[in-house]
């Protein structure tokens, strides 16, 4: 009878690890996948909001085209680099753009390789180069000095965002609904999965941003059903000063919008707060 039992336990044993193996091995050859979610083609634009917009092609140190939307404003308080999050494309942001403007910000957004009518494919190295390459643009072509540059990143656009005002030298930094890392995603997402050993892509926005020295808002809504509101609290720790946070409500994908005028006063506030240093 034992023995009966020990083999009916080896079984079950056996059958959880395969499937283990199996489910680690999805994550660590999918993670590319799981990361980044483009939709090709752009089916609105800013004219949508009424809004006059230049359609740019930008070209990379590595020969990818590069979709992007300049929305300049005729009294500009600023130009915000808009860096997206992980899904759709720029034409799934008109809303936060018709924000920005109304803020009073010229607006210029990128679609990272892969995604819209970007050419290429998706990868963390890929989207430091689209943004630095948009960064230039600013700065090269459009002769906007770096202390005009408002860098903005939502969600996965704020672990590029954080990597890209470490280089760089701007106005301020805007990071709403961002990670730690995207190991710590990992470990939140799949807790029983080895994904430190399993993560080859890293964003590890959690060790760069204290070597950041403009000053900072950190946006996030403690009902984020996506990215904890933990981690862009200990974003928010590990910055240093002058920095902000901004605690808005609502989920991942709209909190922005169902936060109202408590996400726009506090963006303008901040806006108010940089430009009169």
């Amino acid at each position: 009878m034992k023995r009966k039992y020990f083999k009916v336990i080896k079984s079950i044993l056996t059958i959880l690890i395969t499937v283990w193996i199996l489910f680690s091995l999805m994550v660590y050859f999918n993670q590319n996948n799981l990361v980044y979610v483009p939709t090709k083609g752009s089916n609105y634009t800013p004219s949508n909001y009424n809004l006059i917009y230049e359609d740019i092609t930008l070209t990379t140190e590595d020969n990818e085209e590069i979709k992007s939307w300049f929305i300049p404003h005729n009294n500009p308080r600023a130009t915000l680099l808009f860096l997206h999050g992980n899904g759709g494309n720029l034409s799934s942001r008109l809303d936060s753009i018709n924000i920005f403007h109304q803020l009073g910000l010229s607006v210029f957004i990128i679609d990272y390789r892969g995604y819209g009518d970007s050419s290429g494919i998706a990868t963390e190295n890929g989207t430091y180069i689209d943004a630095e390459t948009a960064f230039y643009f600013l700065r090269n072509e459009k002769n906007i000095s770096e202390d005009d540059i408002i860098i903005f990143g939502r969600s996965l656009g704020g672990a590029v965002a954080i990597w890209l005002a470490k280089k760089y030298k701007s106005l301020a930094l805007i990071v709403e609904s961002s990670f730690t890392s995207i190991i710590d995603m990992g470990k939140h997402n799949y807790p029983y999965l080895p994904i430190t050993i399993l993560a080859n892509i890293y964003y590890p926005s959690i060790e760069r941003v204290p070597n950041i020295d403009i000053p900072i808002l950190l946006i996030h809504s403690k009902e984020d059903d996506i990215v904890p509101y933990k981690f862009g609290r200990a974003l928010f720790e590990a910055a240093n000063e002058p920095k902000h946070f901004l605690e808005i409500y609502g989920l991942h994908n709209d909190g922005y919008l169902t936060s109202g005028a408590v996400y726009t006063e506090g963006i303008d506030k901040f806006l108010k707060y940089i430009l009169e240093r």
